[in-house]
């Protein structure tokens, strides 16, 4: 259903090079984001008291791209994410040609969201990449931001390693938490009816274009029970951005000087830009995501407060002991559930 070679070709042309550097500066960016992300994973251990559930399993790795290097990743990872669903939504009996066509139309279309996401993401965990996953820092964005926001480089570049090294810590720490998120992946493909997904759709993707609610493009996807999925996987999501955004605020002052000067600049950013890129950044479920770092933010600081990391972490313990979306904005619920 998707040509993804196409989807990378046409990504790597939307999303550009960057910002220019000299050849010498681009790689001491490279070393010095390497160097952080290593910095990195001791730091969040400290904090977090998370080890590697096998510290003697090779690590996840950790891979500092450009944005072409970005767009290649994340097509291949969601060839892997998104198979089930695909195969769910593939009409096997329209003819040969009719999917040739289809095909290069998603193909594009995948592309263009590709691109557009390649110039905005300043680092990425992969769970689905064999064996262990991996870690992307995008540099040439890394030196944009930090050029746009006008911070100190050294400074900013730890900062977001601290976030973006976190998630890899929780996926090496929790070996189960990709096969889960796949798991949920396959049991969304499962219940999907494309018939209907086609008919609801259409029209709440006509209410998203007109500004009307708060649909993106996961609101397409439909029902009650797919809805279920969706807000399991919300709660997840949520549990690993806000966990992310409070190690490296509880990490941040110890090892970077200018840091609150850092998040007051960055969380301004955050907001988006004009009409266009704010439209783009609903539909493609990029304000939804600026609440999983809110919102989890508050379920992680709430039991920390209440009951320490070292209870925290009973969440990552099994898959039972994930928040839901409900018991991220109630997280007594879930220190009476689970502690």
């Amino acid at each position: 259903m998707v040509d993804w070679d196409l989807a990378v070709t046409v990504g790597r042309r939307v999303a550009g090079d960057g910002p220019e550097v000299t050849r010498a500066d681009a790689e001491a960016v490279v070393a010095e984001l390497r160097a952080d992300a290593a910095r990195s994973t001791g730091l969040v251990r400290d904090f977090t008291g998370m080890v590697d559930a096998d510290p003697t399993a090779p690590s996840a790795p950790v891979l500092v791209v450009d944005r072409a290097g970005w767009v290649q990743a994340n097509a291949d990872g969601f060839a892997t994410a998104l198979a089930p669903v695909i195969d769910k939504l593939a009409d096997k009996n329209t003819s040969r040609a009719a999917q040739a066509v289809g095909r290069r139309v998603t193909g594009v279309e995948a592309g263009l969201v590709l691109g557009f996401l390649a110039g905005k993401v300043l680092g990425q965990f992969d769970p689905f990449h064999a064996p262990t996953g991996r870690l992307l820092l995008v540099a040439p964005n890394v030196v944009h931001v930090e050029r746009e926001l006008g911070v100190d480089p050294r400074d900013f570049r730890l900062w977001v390693c601290l976030h973006e090294e976190t998630h890899r810590v929780q996926f090496t720490a929790t070996p189960w938490l990709g096969d889960h998120l796949m798991g949920e992946m396959r049991a969304l493909a499962d219940s999907l009816e494309p018939s209907n997904l086609l008919e609801d759709g259409a029209g709440r993707l006509v209410a998203a274009l007109r500004g009307r609610g708060d649909a993106s493009v996961m609101d397409l996807i439909g029902g009650p029970e797919q809805q279920e999925i969706v807000d399991r996987v919300t709660g997840v999501m949520s549990l690993l951005e806000g966990h992310a955004d409070v190690v490296m605020d509880g990490v941040g002052p110890t090892v970077i000087p200018t840091v609150k000067d850092i998040r007051k600049r960055f969380n301004r950013r955050r907001k988006g830009a004009g009409a266009g890129d704010r439209l783009l950044r609903r539909l493609l479920g990029m304000d939804a995501k600026m609440a999983q770092y809110r919102d989890g933010a508050k379920f992680v600081r709430a039991v920390v407060s209440r009951a320490g990391m070292t209870e925290l972490n009973a969440v990552w313990e099994r898959p039972e002991h994930l928040p839901s979306k409900a018991e991220i904005a109630d997280p007594s619920a879930w220190i009476t559930r689970v502690l």
